[in-house]
């Protein structure tokens, strides 16, 4: 038997060797890309017929109130709130080729990895489907407006605008007092969306290209949280009270029958989707705050989410919301990392930061690639009007009850349930339920 030094040597000299493997790894995937679409990957993942451009906004909502800085006798500060947003839209690259990289700081807060994916920095916007439908970003908390930039890549190639935001005190970079997220994050997504229309009424690069009457909320984890709230699901009083919110007083206007909650709906927000929405499990919502969200809505979950919840999280959330057509897409036996972000920059990997991104039984882009999918179907329907998108949000409940069965000539017959979109023997681990509004889970 060894003696117990020599073990202690041989596992610091495995730990170093591990160290080494990761970071020779990580130095050997100088780019990590976000636009990978898997041999098996369900129809609608594909990019679309657009090229894609991105630039960089650095916007400034003056005279916010500072949640932070709330001082001992109760007085409110205000200061000029600063975002950065990322926007992605269709391009005309006149005859360059499509592809560009991204520099992009990670989870530790200081490492940056270099992403690449198909969009052209500050290609001229494609304005022959103009304008198209707007669809605003929310990361969760910590993160960044690169989180998702997978699937805003793909829904810009499909003919979005898409705006992702960078949400001060949120970031990677400047994590900051909880209470400040809890209350500038409906608030930011409603902001982003206010700017985001006054861009495209001038005469710069948005003019003209995106139609704000015709927006989206897409929102993980806190962004969900965020958006769920932004299309009518006000809080309820008991979570005004919790430790970690913010004042009262400010908190009045997220509240479900508050006169400046009921104030501030949003007729132009014609869809969302709310990924791993955080704050139902700790009460942030009851039935009559969910019954105030009439906007079709599409929920993304993995089964076991220990952040969020799963029968008490996102999934409650879905059942509650009665006067709402919305869908619940369930990764089974995933956790709170589902369909949202990016494949963990090999970065991470050196940096031990690996399991902010990804999921221990389901493969990253295997999801964003079943994300993409579902939400190509969910907007081409609700924000496009593309009526055939219909017929792949309308499935047999559970994957695993779903039938393949063709013809020699590959003609479903009528005992074919298969999911469409999904090649033979790729349907596993998935659920997708439906409710129409007035409609009640069994």
């Amino acid at each position: 038997m060894p003696h117990r030094h020599a073990v202690r040597r041989l596992a610091r000299v495995a730990s170093l060797l591990v160290t080494a493997s990761l970071a020779a790894f990580a130095a050997a995937q100088a780019v990590d890309r976000i636009d990978v679409v898997r041999p098996d990957a369900p129809e609608l993942a594909a990019y679309g017929p657009y090229d894609v451009g991105v630039r960089t906004l650095e916007l400034v909502d003056e005279g916010r109130p500072d949640v932070v800085n709330v001082r001992s006798d109760g007085t409110v500060p205000t200061y000029d709130r600063p975002f950065t947003v990322e926007v992605w839209h269709p391009a005309d690259l006149a005859g360059g080729e499509p592809g560009g990289t991204y520099a992009v700081t990670t989870r530790d807060g200081s490492t940056v990895a270099e992403l690449g994916g198909r969009a052209v920095r500050d290609a001229a916007p494609d304005a022959r489907g103009a304008p198209y439908p707007l669809v605003i970003v929310s990361h969760g908390y910590p993160g960044n407006r690169y989180l998702l930039s997978h699937l805003a890549e793909n829904l810009a190639s499909k003919g979005y605008v898409v705006a992702s935001i960078d949400h001060a005190d949120s970031t990677y970079a400047d994590t900051g007092p909880f209470a400040s997220t809890l209350y500038n994050r409906p608030l930011d997504q409603l902001f982003v969306l206010n700017e985001m229309e006054r861009l495209s009424a001038g005469d710069g690069p948005l003019a003209g290209l995106l139609d704000a009457d015709t927006t989206a909320l897409v929102g993980y984890s806190m962004g969900g949280y965020g958006a769920v709230n932004a299309i009518g699901g006000g809080f309820t009083e008991a979570s005004a009270g919790l430790p970690f919110a913010p004042p009262r007083a400010l908190f009045e206007r997220h509240l479900a029958g508050s006169d400046a909650f009921e104030a501030r709906r949003d007729e132009r927000i014609r869809a969302a989707i709310a990924i791993a929405p955080w704050g139902m499990n700790v009460g942030f919502w009851d039935d009559a705050g969910l019954a105030g969200i009439e906007t079709p809505t599409l929920f993304m979950a993995g089964s076991i989410d220990d952040v969020a919840g799963y029968a008490n999280g996102p999934r409650a959330i879905f059942e509650g919301a009665v006067n709402a057509d919305r869908s619940l897409l369930t990764f089974v036996n995933a956790n709170h990392n589902a369909a949202a972000p990016i494949p963990a920059p090999s970065a991470a990997w050196a940096t031990g930061t690996f399991d902010h991104y990804a999921d221990p039984v389901w493969d990253t882009v295997r999801m964003n690639n079943v994300a993409q999918h579902f939400a190509t179907a969910f907007l081409g329907l609700h924000l496009q009007g593309n009526t055939d998108m219909a017929r792949y949000l309308d499935l047999v409940p559970d994957a695993a009850d779903a039938v393949w069965s063709v013809d020699d000539d590959g003609t479903p017959t009528d005992e074919h349930t298969y999911w469409p979109g999904f090649a033979e023997r790729t349907l596993v681990g998935l659920t997708f339920e439906r409710l129409g509004a007035g409609e009640v889970a069994e």
